[in-house]
């Protein structure tokens, strides 16, 4: 075989290799590393089983599914939003549905927005189980506002939630992990933590402000290999966080009932949380196509994104103006024309 042909045969598998690829990047709903962890990784059901799992916003949307999630898998779990109530009915599915006893599972009602009471909390949980495995830092809340129209206190009240009460719940929690030098500190962020959405300035700053803290404290944490921090970035997901999502005014809720069916189940961006966790991957991203793609152009190609997205944001602010629901009928017309 001559070297001519050998090198064009060489160059025929790369070629193949990245149409191969680019095929499955137009099919994935998660970055190529998770979705290599998921098929090829360790497995969430060899890893999780037996931890003490504690997930903020439980009560609703990715944290009730997670916690639906860990009970198949045999851990103890603690579970905390404000809503107690609510609560009691996740705690309730659970046992229906999982593998744990009464005794697995911790109520434990909490404010993110009231700091004060977290070492209080965290004291709590370590009396109940001992331990602190892992901590699922999910509470928060979403914005759909114009800037110019928003109360300032719309913007104290997502950093507080969003970002300070997350920031101290991880700092009472982290002393316990530093002491038996092992655990992992997962928390649900969002692909604006990484991209800009309009009509979400303040929710954007908030999970940005996140994912810089998260990335800095890992790197504070270098001496300590058994301590894990994970950044969980989803796109679109079906949730309540849209009609839960707070306006120019901190009382006003959207409460929109729009159609979700162009998003994520729930279901499938959990069981890819718990493959991040189990492999103890550092950031993962969480999305259909073309929002997935998104992500991507942020990160390699910003100048690009940059033009996208101000091209997107036109139509967005237009449709809120008049009236239509801003995220629906924008991102099912995107998604639309990429199918």
């Amino acid at each position: 075989m001559s070297w001519e042909l050998l090198l064009w045969l060489l160059a025929l598998c790369a070629l193949l290799a990245l149409v191969v690829q680019l095929l499955r990047f137009l099919r994935a709903d998660a970055d190529l590393t998770l979705l290599w962890a998921e098929w090829q990784g360790r497995r969430p059901e060899w890893e999780l089983t037996d931890m003490v799992v504690w997930v903020t916003g439980a009560s609703s949307g990715i944290g009730e599914e997670l916690a639906y999630q860990l009970s198949k898998l045999g851990v103890s779990l603690v579970l905390s939003a404000r809503r107690m109530h609510e609560l009691e009915r996740v705690k309730r599915k659970c046992l229906e549905n999982g593998n744990l006893k009464e005794k697995d599972i911790l109520i434990l009602p909490l404010d993110l927005t009231d700091r004060s009471s977290h070492e209080m909390a965290t004291k709590a949980v370590l009396q109940e189980f001992g331990r602190i495995d892992i901590l699922v830092n999910n509470g928060g809340v979403s914005q759909r506002a114009l800037c110019v129209d928003t109360s300032l206190d719309v913007f104290k009240e997502l950093i507080e939630l969003n970002y300070l009460g997350t920031v101290s719940l991880t700092k009472c929690v982290l002393p316990h992990m530093i002491e038996r030098k092992q655990g992992k500190i997962v928390t649900v962020n969002s692909m604006v933590g990484i991209i800009a959405a309009p009509l979400s300035t303040g929710y954007c700053a908030s999970k940005h402000a996140l994912r810089g803290f998260f990335n800095t404290l890992r790197s504070e944490l270098a001496t300590y290999p058994g301590i894990t921090i994970s950044n969980i970035c989803p796109g679109p997901v079906q949730s309540n966080i849209v009609k839960n999502a707070l306006t120019e005014e901190v009382t006003k809720p959207t409460g929109s009932t729009a159609d979700q069916s162009y998003k994520m189940a729930t279901s499938r961006c959990v069981r890819l949380m718990l493959v991040a966790m189990a492999n103890d991957l550092k950031e993962v991203w969480i999305s259909d196509q073309p929002f997935l793609l998104m992500i991507y152009l942020w990160q390699y190609m910003p100048t690009l994104a940059w033009w996208l997205t101000n091209k997107a944001a036109k139509r967005r602010i237009e449709n809120f103006k008049s009236g239509v629901d801003a995220d629906s009928s924008y991102f099912r017309s995107v998604k639309k024309k990429h199918d």
